[in-house]
């Protein structure tokens, strides 16, 4: 496993053995605002699978993703509905996840076949920066085995891990907190999917 230790003014320079390994199928563990997750890309099945093995995940719980911005969002994950981009113009970049009609572009398993994806644009300049690199999104699942607290320090995702992730991207502890909020925006009205660090309130106000 490669150890990358970074600030968050990292650089694509700094990141380029993590990209290197996404490009290879690998799995990288990164910072996001709230806690660890694990990237790989999410175009491809044999990575997604890999993902899945590590987490131990039940093969019945989507994986959702984060991009650099709106624009990689509406190039290679799915569609921007009126309602997704009234919240992403107040919850992003944050930990707001929005549930979005799905590109064909992603691997079926990221979103069991379901047409629909999770994405956010995160608060978190080395996971915005890690998808700018890569030059699409990329998964964020939490870095823990399923069922166990998510990771809100590089020590914990060695833990779980060990050397079976390609690069662990290191920028110190995370916030930890609450999960991102998760909104299906497919439609013409919000609609709660998981509570999280965004009140719900908050979320209504966005929608208006």
């Amino acid at each position: 496993m490669i150890h990358l230790r970074v600030t968050p003014l990292v650089g694509p320079d700094d990141l380029a053995q993590a990209v290197s390994a996404l490009g290879r199928g690998g799995v990288v563990a990164f910072p996001t605002e709230t806690f660890y997750g694990l990237a790989v890309d999410p175009r491809s099945a044999a990575a997604v699978k890999r993902v899945f093995e590590l987490k131990r995940r039940a093969p019945d719980q989507a994986l959702p993703l984060i991009a650099s911005d709106i624009d990689q969002i509406v190039d290679h994950v799915g569609t921007m509905t009126p309602l997704a981009a009234r919240l992403a113009s107040h919850g992003w970049p944050g930990p707001l996840t929005l549930i979005i009609p799905a590109s064909s572009q992603l691997c079926d398993d990221v979103h069991l076949s379901t047409g629909k994806v999770a994405v956010r644009v995160p608060a978190d300049a080395v996971a915005r920066a890690l998808a700018r690199s890569a030059g699409h999104a990329i998964t964020s699942t939490s870095a823990n085995i399923s069922g166990d607290p998510p990771a809100s320090t590089p020590e914990s995702v060695v833990a779980s891990f060990g050397s079976s992730i390609d690069v662990l991207i290191d920028s110190g502890s995370t916030p930890a907190g609450l999960p991102s909020t998760i909104i299906d925006a497919t439609g013409g009205v919000p609609v709660l999917v998981r509570a999280g660090a965004i009140p719900w309130e908050r979320v209504l106000e966005f929608s208006r």
